[in-house]
C-alpha cells in the first residue's frame, strides 16, 4: 500500500492528513512537500490527521520528528490528532508524546490553535 498525502492550509496552521503507510519508501516525499510548505509559505503551527494511516516505521517518526523541529524553531507547535491504536502505541514507545501534544478531533487540534 501507498501513502496518500492531503495537505491544506487554514489560515496559519498547515493541516496534513496521511492515508495509507508511512515508511521509508514514502518518508521523502512527505518531508519534501511538508518543508517545500514550511519555507515557502507562513505557516505558524501544523496538525497532523492520522486517523487513516494504518502503518508507520521508524523512516515515517524520523519526518514527523524533522518536521517539528521546524515548526518549533519558528516558534510554532505541532499537533497529532485522530491517532490510530497501532500508531499511537509507536508514538508511546518512542516518547514523541512527551513533545508533540495529542488531541482527539481535527477540530479540537484546531481549535486549540486558535483556528474554528
Amino acid at each position: 500500500m501507498s501513502l496518500s498525502i492531503n495537505l491544506e492550509v487554514k489560515q496559519r496552521v498547515l493541516l496534513v492528513r496521511l492515508s495509507g503507510e508511512l515508511d521509508h519508501h514514502t518518508a521523502d516525499e512527505l518531508r519534501t512537500k511538508i518543508t517545500d510548505i514550511l519555507e515557502n509559505g507562513r505557516i505558524n503551527h501544523i496538525v497532523l490527521n492520522l486517523q487513516d494511516l494504518s502503518f508507520m516505521d521508524s523512516s515515517g517518526l524520523g519526518v514527523i520528528l524533522g518536521r517539528y523541529k521546524q515548526i518549533k524553531n519558528s516558534g510554532g507547535e505541532m499537533v497529532v490528532c485522530s491517532i490510530s491504536p497501532s500508531v499511537q502505541r509507536l508514538f508511546e514507545m518512542s516518547g514523541l508524546f512527551k513533545i508533540i501534544r495529542l488531541e482527539q478531533t481535527e477540530q479540537n487540534a484546531l481549535e486549540t490553535l486558535g483556528v474554528a
